[in-house]
């Protein structure tokens, strides 16, 4: 548990060297890191097509942050509590809550979150984090995978011919626009971290 986060993440870079406090960052990033996502859920932007909520950008956000374990598991908890029956999706309590809702359109990008949080994970826990350019590649191949697996269950649902256009086309400009704001944020942060400070002396 005490190499939860991989050290070339910003998550580890900040963590005590203690294991017990170590442990009660990991901790309280991940439940705060589902909180995060609830209220990102919860909010939309008017945007066009469709209405932008911030639950990507977060997730992208989290996953670069905390590397591919921590980021993984936060989203797996963050599944959990829907399970649980909690309204942390965008449309619950009103679209329904658990696994009936989690079973309807959104049901492919739910799973897909996960990947989409591994994969940025992945991109930090090599050092890429501090590179706009090298964090945005790898997230661009999360969103890919992320947006084909919402697709997918899409078509199961309503039919192949409706995968793209239902579960696709809509969210390509937004989640793009997400991506870049990801991708600068997270090299930003890392100027914060006292690690990085204490590379460069």
């Amino acid at each position: 548990m005490t190499t939860f986060a991989a050290g070339n993440s910003l998550a580890a870079s900040l963590a005590s060297e203690k294991p017990a406090w170590r442990i009660a960052w990991y901790a309280f990033l991940a439940i705060g890191g589902t909180l995060v996502i609830t209220l990102a859920a919860k909010t939309q932007v008017p945007f066009w097509p469709v209405p932008m909520t911030l639950s990507t950008l977060a997730i992208l956000a989290i996953g670069a942050a905390y590397g591919m374990r921590l980021g993984a598991a936060t989203l797996l908890l963050y599944l959990a509590e829907g399970v649980a029956g909690l309204p942390v999706f965008v449309g619950t309590p009103e679209k329904g809550i658990g696994i009936a809702y989690m079973l309807g359109p959104t049901g492919g990008y739910l799973v897909g979150f996960v990947f989409l949080a591994a994969i940025a994970g992945w991109a930090a826990d090599r050092g890429w984090s501090t590179n706009p350019f090298k964090l945005a590649g790898v997230m661009l191949v999360g969103e890919v995978v992320m947006l084909a697996m919402g697709a997918a269950w899409v078509g199961y649902l309503f039919g192949i011919d409706k995968a793209f256009a239902w579960g696709v086309g809509p969210f390509i400009v937004t989640d793009l626009v997400k991506l870049a704001i990801a991708a600068a944020l997270i090299p930003a942060l890392w100027t914060l971290s006292p690690r990085r400070h204490d590379d460069e002396v």
